[in-house]
């Protein structure tokens, strides 16, 4: 009998997308994604554009800060993530640059790629490059939030990075390990609704070329570097869709599925990962208390109003994401391999039931992206008539004054939404913790103190959101 997520879906359901034949067409054709990528750089475009000449005036009414963090930011964790996986990566116009110079085409398929061509370094190959980079990203969190050309220097920078990198290493690297967006999107995508993997694995066990692999006249080798006939998991998939176009079989599928099946797959977890989840549970944090709590000293604080005051958020968000998070986990997960079986090491056990955070830091997320959508989104109204304030009013709505949009209700989005979290997370650490525990009696008494750690961490979340 199969196993379900939160006593519903059955883990094993797929619904394949690309059965629907418009869906395949569209999959295999050159000109997905290259076509939605195009169509984002226009618009990033003049992200950029308004960024550069924003200056350091205040952000609220600057197009690039509005449609990174606000429009973007709000759509990546509330529906890109959650439901279509890594589709951003598939359609993110920054690296884009960086791998047409590489190919040398945007179109055509070219056997022989432009640069280097060098390996990545192996102790590289996980995400604690991208955790420490994405942790040093959100420093600036006072500044690329409010100051239009900190927004521009934060994507000209990524863009530059990606471009040298691929000028160097050999295809994505920088997408796959370099990138400090990517690694929350591949540990949260494990969450999403949405898979690429192969239809058939006996086709491709018996398929000895692996065209998606090697690449062919159709296609290029995989540029995200997996093995697309054996994927177990999203989290360094970037859905770049290269497998539709060079496999000879047909045999690859865009599934849908339950949420959080990923989160099960008992290989290849790591601490790597693990800090991604204490890292971007912790941030959600204080990412609430510096942008919408009733703390100023934080904001000055952030805002580096004083160089003391800065170093100081530094070290206490520094402190907290990477030590004292880490820490009172350890300490429950210390409980649970008492009460469960000392026979499991701690670092698996602590490994293991970290991925259950997965689930409860999303939707952390979410419900803070609440608190960005309802109370600023009417400024974008005025921003997509003025995008340079230059005194535009292309649409007519340059005029809308600000007004926000159900902040009465919005406590109880945020708490459904936490709510929602801890059901799967509860549901997932059941599921993890008989794959960590050898019998039924370990698995139920090494779950308890789990359960009483995400229990309490939800309780703290909503008093913290909802006041």
């Amino acid at each position: 009998m199969s196993d379900k997520i939160l006593g519903i879906f059955p883990v094993d359901w797929r619904f394949d997308l690309t059965s629907l034949p418009y869906v395949r067409r569209m999959l295999k054709s050159r000109w997905m994604p290259f076509l939605p990528i195009v169509i984002n750089l226009f618009v990033f475009t003049i992200i950029l554009m308004a960024g550069f000449t924003g200056g350091l005036a205040t952000g609220n009414y600057n197009f690039g800060i509005m449609f990174v963090w606000i429009v973007w930011w709000v759509l990546l964790m509330m529906f890109f993530v959650p439901v279509l996986s890594r589709v951003w990566c598939m359609v993110c116009p920054l690296p884009a640059f960086g791998e047409w110079m590489q190919r040398g085409s945007f179109l055509g398929v070219r056997k022989k790629l432009f640069g280097l061509n060098r390996k990545w370094p192996k102790p590289l190959k996980n995400m604690w490059l991208m955790n420490f980079l994405f942790l040093a990203t959100t420093y600036t969190t006072g500044f690329i939030t409010t100051r239009p050309i900190a927004t521009f220097i934060l994507l000209m920078s990524i863009i530059v990075g990606s471009i040298i990198l691929c000028m160097v290493f050999e295809r994505r690297n920088f997408c796959v390990y370099g990138c400090p967006v990517s690694g929350f999107q591949g540990l949260y995508s494990n969450l999403a609704m949405t898979e690429i993997r192969a239809k058939n694995p006996e086709i491709c066990k018996n398929h000895k070329l692996r065209e998606c692999v090697i690449g062919n006249e159709r296609g290029y080798a995989c540029p995200w570097m997996q093995m697309p006939f054996s994927m177990k998991r999203n989290t360094y998939c970037g859905m770049c869709l290269e497998c539709f176009k060079t496999c000879s079989y047909d045999n690859m599928a865009l599934n849908l599925r339950p949420p959080g099946t990923d989160l099960l797959v008992d290989e290849k977890r790591g601490l790597d990962e693990a800090w991604k989840a204490f890292i971007m549970l912790g941030i959600s944090i204080f990412f609430f208390l510096i942008m919408q709590g009733p703390f100023g000293f934080l904001k000055d604080w952030a805002n580096g109003k004083t160089l003391e005051g800065y170093l100081t958020f530094v070290g206490v968000h520094s402190a907290f994401n990477l030590l004292l998070l880490p820490g009172m986990f350890l300490a429950f997960a210390y409980a649970s391999r008492s009460l469960g079986s000392k026979e499991v090491a701690l670092k698996k056990v602590f490994t293991n039931f970290s991925y259950t955070l997965v689930p409860l830091g999303l939707m952390a997320w979410v419900a803070f992206s609440f608190g960005i959508l309802f109370p600023n989104s009417s400024y974008v109204l005025h921003v997509i008539s003025d995008p340079f304030a230059w005194g535009w009013d292309l649409f007519g709505t340059a005029g809308i004054p600000w007004m926000p949009f159900f902040t009465g209700i919005m406590p109880y989005f945020q708490i459904g939404a936490l709510l929602l979290g801890l059901a799967l997370s509860l549901d997932i650490g059941v599921k993890i913790s008989r794959q960590t525990y050898a019998d039924r009696d370990s698995a139920v008494m090494g779950y308890y103190p789990i359960a009483v750690f995400l229990t309490a961490m939800t309780v703290f979340l909503i008093w913290l959101y909802t006041g």
